[in-house]
């Protein structure tokens, strides 16, 4: 008897760790099908365009805008596989990640230069305020995170909205006290980017940040989203220990997410 109870904890913890397998693959199998899913529907496209083009029934003109179909799907695939590509180097361990001290402000002010024109071309105005505050973290991964939270506050904005991107250090309170009854507080350097954009209804603010979960699909497809850009963001942020993400979002008013690094 004394044997079996000495047991339990040991049985307790296969039987979590089966748990958590079957739900690993669970979500593997259902990120397989998205996959899938995903790469045939410009894939098959491609084909028919191709195809029309190729039994020679398409007229000069039918060619012309059948060869822009191809080359904007040919566009979406690439993006697609290389999001897909990049979601699985974050899934792994890499040894090659560096973590050094960044200038933030430095790397949003050059995503924001990059991404002007794209806001101009989807009438959406992007700015940058703050100061120059430094992290340690990844460059790389940085620069990807604050691309995809821009280019995703860009692509579901509204004809005439604005993209606020900042970078300042804020004093953090948890509302939570230690052991004297005082409150923890904390020094961070904090991203932020609002956008006026769609918003995002209390049902979907839970999920936003899952591979291929997408809030408006027609929207996304016709601006050429791939669904995997905030699950990148929500990827890199989990591998710097001192970040965490925060969104508040209302549905037709905008949406606010900010990236917390204590300092």
């Amino acid at each position: 008897q004394e044997t079996l109870e000495e047991l339990k904890p040991f049985v307790n913890t296969l039987k979590e760790h089966e748990k958590k397998r079957k739900l690993l693959d669970k979500q593997k199998k259902q990120f397989t099908e998205n996959i899938s899913h995903e790469l045939k529907t410009p894939l098959t496209s491609i084909s028919g365009y191709s195809e029309l083009i190729e039994s020679g029934m398409a007229t000069d003109q039918d060619v012309t805008r059948f060869a822009g179909e191809i080359h904007k799907n040919s566009k979406r695939l690439l993006t697609l596989i290389n999001d897909i590509i990049r979601l699985s180097e974050l899934d792994s361990t890499s040894e090659d990640e560096t973590f050094e001290d960044i200038d933030l402000y430095d790397i949003a002010e050059t995503c924001v230069d990059m991404l002007k024109i794209n806001a101009e071309n989807n009438d959406v105005t992007i700015n940058l305020s703050g100061s120059h505050q430094v992290v340690h973290a990844n460059r790389q991964m940085m620069e990807e995170l604050v691309y995809n939270l821009c280019d995703n506050a860009i692509r579901y904005n509204k004809a005439g909205g604005r993209v606020d991107v900042k970078v300042d250090r804020e004093k953090i309170d948890d509302n939570k006290k230690d052991q004297t009854g005082q409150e923890i507080s904390y020094d961070a350097v904090v991203l932020q980017v609002r956008d006026t954009g769609i918003g995002i209804s209390e049902e979907h603010q839970g999920r936003i940040f899952e591979r291929f979960y997408r809030v408006d699909k027609s929207r996304s497809k016709l601006t050429g989203g791939t669904g995997l850009g905030l699950a990148i963001v929500k990827h890199i942020v989990a591998k710097h220990p001192s970040a965490h993400i925060e969104l508040d979002s209302t549905l037709g008013e905008g949406t606010d997410i900010r990236v917390v690094f204590r300092v």
